[in-house]
């Protein structure tokens, strides 16, 4: 019986220590082998998307593998471990979850785990792994596997291994390193402040130093790092040598060798030499000078990051400062606004740093990692923000993806008013105009789907709130899509192509806006700043806005900014926003001058670096006979203003300097009518519409009255001949008004009958084009020796009067057409080609008045027993009808007798 117990006992201890064994050991649990050797070991780091993802993903064995050093903001309960076999759109977006562990909904923070594969998932099955959100189709971040055969192993160290650099690269270190893909990762990281970080990797043997900048900072900041003089002991800004890097306009990255020799924006003194914070080519000019190479750069989540190479010894010891290895050297540090290039300066400039500026001390050769997870950017919306106006139609076209903001994507993919897929923000209860030009292989519409792409083929539900199949149009032939979003629409839904997903983007819902406490509203030149007004009796209420992100935004009432008044709007450094009124009398900043307007209701704002500001003002100045400058500034109702506008990183009130000045204006005034609610472009003439008033001079000025005079003043001519020249003439000039007419609609894109040119145009269409009907229906010929026909009579009469009129309303045309050239397009030669056309017609008239003059002594000659006259009694077309030959005594008689039919103006147009 104790051999018994001693056997049980035995036996439980043995399967105790066999169920620990397997707890304990992942491998032996799931029995995974090692025999993917082609991947076993491989080690790679995330390419970045989202979510400031990054770290190491190493392989393990068959089933499972290792992430370290992984950061990652907080991505929501549907993050999964993704599988693919490519890394572009159509096979990320049909990839397959590869582990059923999925990632926290907490933020990631320098962590290191293992994750093991499903069962029913190998390694031959994966290509690509990425940290992938469901509900969004979203990749944060990914790699690409690679076998041993088609790389070499990694090295060992966390940091990856370089790759020698192009001999065509401009680097005064001993040797430059650079890159496959897109790295992130480097070896040590400081935290300079909340929201900068400095990250480096050295490579002794290289002489060269990783640098990797990251802030949480606008889009339009730079960030300067760099080592100080180090015989400074304090002032270490002066004589420091700093990398400033940053991003253009257009989203590239950039990063300029600079050296700091006075607190003050780079400029050139009175001896024309550079001073201040200036790139080492403007001391120089010589690019050798520039010791920094960039290598990446990517702006995500909020953040810019920026990395570079610099050497540790570098040849150029006028503006650069060597690193020492075994010592702590002081650094200074920077953030602050950057000013683009302009024509004064093509380089891009740092601004006043305000209070974001220190210093630290490095050992760059210690190991430094303060970093403890992502930064966390409060704005991390970096996409235009596009916001709809009411009556202002939104362009759908389709572009190029550059910065789409939800990877992966098409691509192709919407562009709304030329900006790829912005944010689009609406307002509840305005009506929103889309004209849909982007092809009808695009079935725009508006949904609640954040992927689109019709979600039923997904086996997933959707609200589709406007659009669908049929709204798809080009540009020569527009959709027009008008939808108005009610109070229960979601504060956020998307606008999408029913074919295609991810092609848009977000729909931002709101309540009121600038478009419910204005009256009118147009988009000035370039569709860059929508201008907002309310007329009242003696005032008016102006708000202006800027369509994309900036430091201060101007408008200006004047054909240029010369001889312009100006109102510009801004925040501080406090967070206060300002709006203050200019006089600009030239094109530098000494042509500046305040003036002191009577502005009420002043409000600026920024918001993601929109600005929009708001005013009222007199529509006339209460000088009481004051010569200000500002008294001259009258705005008209009645009269069209001339509005521009202009933007740029920074306005000072106090101290204006050059830097100050605008970097894009707009290119041409538009024309703002005040009392319609409408504008045009201020344009120079366009050849088309000169062609158009050429052919109308032409037609009403030559052809037209030449074929009304043939046939009142050439019957005494042989034949027929007056007849030719009268049916020529008049075909000839309607064909040239037919096309001068298809000229002018094509141009000016189709009729506006508010002006009092086409009205009067129309009229003489109508006048022009009936006569050849009115002659079609011409009644017959009285036989020869009987009295006229009542009907024939009274057709000839309306013939020749109507002709007539049209050739007077003709030239009435051409005089109101010459008016609205100069009014419209300031030309400087109208006021010469009226004075032409005036003595022109005064031509025609004398010469019409002698016609007439001779005419006249003719009858009455011929009344008088030496000749006889008839009004067109039966006469044949082809016989001179002023001939006594073909008149009878008889005739005659009645003809004078009658008070009806004095003479003919227009014989038929034809027989």
């Amino acid at each position: 019986m104790g051999n018994v117990r001693s056997l049980l006992i035995i036996s439980l201890g043995f399967l105790i220590y066999l169920f620990e064994f397997s707890v304990s050991d992942p491998d032996s649990s799931h029995n995974c082998p090692k025999t993917n050797t082609s991947l076993l070991h491989f080690t790679s780091q995330f390419v970045m998307s989202q979510h400031q993802l990054r770290g190491y993903f190493s392989i393990i064995d068959d089933c499972s593998f290792k992430v370290s050093k992984f950061d990652m903001l907080s991505g929501g309960s549907d993050v999964y471990w993704w599988g693919a076999v490519g890394d572009n759109y159509e096979n990320l977006t049909s990839g397959f979850v590869i582990s059923d562990e999925k990632l926290n909904t907490s933020t990631y923070k320098n962590d290191s785990f293992n994750v093991t594969l499903m069962s029913n998932v190998t390694w031959d099955d994966i290509r690509v792994v990425s940290v992938w959100k469901k509900s969004m189709a979203s990749d944060f971040g990914h790699l690409v596997l690679k076998e041993m055969t088609e790389s070499p192993s990694p090295s060992p160290s966390p940091s990856p291994a370089p790759a020698p650099a192009p001999s065509t690269i401009n680097f005064t270190g001993s040797s430059v390193v650079e890159f496959d893909g897109e790295p992130t990762m480097f070896d040590n990281c400081k935290v300079l402040s909340d929201t900068y970080r400095l990250r480096w990797t050295l490579r002794e043997d290289d002489n060269v130093i990783d640098i990797g900048l990251e802030g949480a900072i606008d889009i339009g900041n730079y960030m300067a790092f760099g080592w100080a003089d180090p015989s400074n002991k304090k002032d270490y800004m002066l004589g420091a040598d700093v990398a400033v890097t940053g991003f253009t306009e257009e989203g590239m990255p950039f990063v300029d060798d600079y050296h700091i020799t006075k607190y003050s924006a780079c400029m050139k003194n009175k001896n024309g030499r550079a001073e201040g914070v200036c790139p080492d080519i403007m001391y120089h000019n010589d690019n050798k000078v520039n010791n920094t190479i960039l290598v990446y750069g990517h702006r995500k989540d909020g953040v810019s990051f920026i990395r570079y190479q610099r050497p540790i010894k570098s040849i150029d010891k006028n503006y650069d400062w060597d690193v020492d290895l075994k010592k702590n050297m002081t650094c200074i540090w920077a953030l602050g606004s950057i000013r683009p290039p302009d024509s004064i300066q093509p380089l891009y400039l740092p601004e006043n740093h305000g209070k974001t500026y220190g210093h630290v001390d490095v050992n760059i050769s210690e190991s430094v990692n303060e970093c403890s997870g992502p930064l966390d950017a409060n704005n991390k919306q970096d996409q235009d923000l596009l916001i709809a106006e009411k009556n202002e139609p939104l362009v759908v076209t389709l572009g190029p993806a550059l910065h789409y903001p939800n990877p992966p994507n098409p691509s192709k993919v919407l562009y709304i008013n030329k900006k790829e897929s912005p944010l689009l923000r609406i307002e509840r209860g305005v009506p929103v105009k889309f004209s849909i030009q982007a092809g009808h292989n695009v079935a725009f519409y508006i949904t609640s789907d954040p992927i689109g792409g019709n979600a039923m083929s997904r086996n997933v539900s959707e609200t589709v709130y406007a659009g669908g199949q049929m709204a798809h149009g080009v540009q020569s032939k527009p959709e027009e899509l008008e939808w108005s979003p009610d109070r229960n629409i979601p504060n956020e839904i998307y606008y999408q192509s029913l074919y295609t997903p991810k092609m848009g983007w977000k729909i931002e819902v709101v309540d009121g806006g600038l478009s419910d406490m204005y009256n009118n509203s147009v988009l000035l030149d370039d569709q860059q700043v929508t201008f907002y007004w309310t007329l009242s009796k003696k005032s008016i209420s102006i708000a202006a806005r800027s369509e994309k992100k900036t430091g201060y935004l101007a408008i200006g009432f004047g054909e240029k900014m010369k001889n312009s008044f100006a109102y510009v709007g801004w925040v501080d450094g406090n967070g206060t926003g300002r709006v203050n009124t200019y006089w600009i009398d030239g094109n530098n900043v000494q042509s500046i001058h305040p003036t002191n307007e009577n502005l009420t209701y002043v409000r600026c704002k920024s918001e993601q670096g929109i600005i929009t500001l708001e005013f009222s003002r007199p529509l006339k100045p209460e000088c009481d006979g004051d010569k200000k400058v500002e008294c001259k500034n009258i705005v008209e109702p009645t009269s069209l203003l001339k509005v521009i506008w202009a933007m740029g990183a920074k306005w000072s009130a106090d101290n204006l300097t050059d830097s100050n000045m605008h970097s894009s204006t707009s290119s041409k005034a538009v024309r703002v009518s005040l009392l319609r609610g409408s504008a045009e472009a201020d344009e120079d003439l366009k050849p088309v519409l000169a062609v158009h008033g050429f052919m109308m001079f032409l037609a009403w000025g030559m052809f037209l009255p030449g074929g009304v005079l043939a046939a009142r003043y050439m019957k005494n001519f042989n034949g027929d001949f007056w007849f030719k020249i009268h049916v020529y003439s008049q075909c000839s000039g309607l064909t040239i008004t037919f096309l001068g007419i298809l000229f002018a609609a094509a141009e000016v894109r189709g009729l506006h009958l508010h002006s009092l040119h086409v009205k009067f145009g129309i009229l003489t269409l109508i006048l022009g084009f009936i006569q050849p009907i009115n002659a079609y229906f011409r009644p017959k010929e009285a036989p020869d020796g009987e009295q006229p026909l009542r009907q024939r009579v009274v057709w000839e009469y309306m013939h020749g009067y109507a002709g007539k009129l049209a050739v007077c309303i003709g030239v009435i045309s051409i005089f109101t057409g010459l008016k609205h050239l100069g009014d419209r397009y300031n030309a400087e030669n109208v006021k010469g080609l009226t004075c032409a056309l005036v003595i022109w017609v005064l031509v025609g008239v004398v010469s019409v008045l002698y016609l007439e003059y001779v005419r006249g002594r003719s009858v009455r000659e011929r009344s008088g027993g030496r000749g006889n006259f008839v009004l067109g009694d039966g006469e044949d077309e082809e016989t001179d009808l002023l001939s006594p030959s073909t008149i009878d005594e008889g005739n005659m008689e009645r003809i004078m007798g009658s008070s009806v039919r004095k003479e003919i103006q227009l014989e038929p147009l034809g027989r």
